[in-house]
């Protein structure tokens, strides 16, 4: 089985850059997975991406050599064992809040007597290797996101499941599920309670021997992450990245004209 590079990037001491992909298109996941990242989730639960079209984009991405996961819609295990099956090397799964929420997890992605995985490795046989099945339970990643007030509470057990690999901090939902709408939602934390939450986090993780991983908005706050200690950090996502480039351009352009402001345009069937 051709080995996982996020556990090779670990092995050797280095984080991991994960791109992230939210619309369904196999062409933007193979531009995506051509840019350097060490490792591509594709988001099946916040996404607008399906089955079919996730395995249309594990493929497209199959060339680069990037190592390719899938965050799960919902702790579901029709949809987390057919995205291994499709050639996932990680399952990243949201809402995971308790120790018994993190062991059915693990028990999807692992084959018996390690969980309860079905056997029928239908792409995967192929993207990994024809010994994918001897392999599997040692390389792909069982990943639980932690994001609701109720996982934080159950931290210590939950990092601490036999076979889970690392934790995944949504901050979004993280801020949301500590002090409801109090903050703006989104990434890049700063205030102190959710950044104590966060590093809370990250020290139970590694004190239990797990790994954990953090979502960002940029690329410097990403860095910070790394500075802080986490072994995984997304940058950003194919949606953001494609608004920004675009909405830079043009802005650059009308600079470039004297133009200050986008015309105001009528909509051709306003009536007006």
């Amino acid at each position: 089985m051709i080995p996982n590079g996020i556990r090779a990037a670990w092995a050797a001491k280095k984080p991991v850059i994960n791109g992230w992909l939210s619309i369904g298109c196999p062409f933007s996941a193979e531009i995506m997975a051509a840019q350097g990242y060490d490792s591509i989730t594709i988001d099946m639960q916040h996404g607008l991406v399906g089955y079919e079209a996730t395995t249309l984009m594990l493929q497209a991405m199959n060339a680069s050599g990037v190592t390719p996961m899938v965050r799960v819609p919902w702790l579901d295990p029709a949809a987390i064992m057919k995205s291994l099956d499709a050639g996932a090397y990680g399952i990243i799964c949201p809402m995971v809040n308790s120790r018994e929420d993190a062991e059915r997890l693990v028990s999807y992605v692992r084959y018996p007597p390690n969980g309860v995985r079905s056997f029928g490795p239908t792409r995967a046989n192929f993207s990994a290797g024809a010994d994918y099945g001897a392999h599997a339970d040692d390389q792909v990643l069982c990943l639980a996101m932690i994001e609701t007030l109720e996982a934080v509470a159950n931290l210590d057990a939950i990092v601490s499941t036999p076979g889970l690999d690392g934790v995944y901090i949504g901050p979004a939902d993280l801020t949301l599920g500590l002090t409801g709408r109090r903050y703006r939602t989104g990434f890049d934390r700063e205030e102190p309670e959710i950044l104590a939450a966060i590093h809370n986090i990250l020290d139970k993780a590694h004190a239990a021997g797990i790994r954990a991983c953090l979502h960002n908005g940029s690329p410097e706050y990403a860095a910070k992450a790394i500075g802080y200690g986490f072994d995984l950090v997304t940058v950003s996502n194919d949606v953001r990245l494609l608004a920004d480039a675009a909405k830079s351009s043009v802005a650059a352009t009308r600079k470039l004209i004297g133009q200050t402001t986008a015309p105001v345009q009528t909509p051709a069937n306003s009536g007006y």
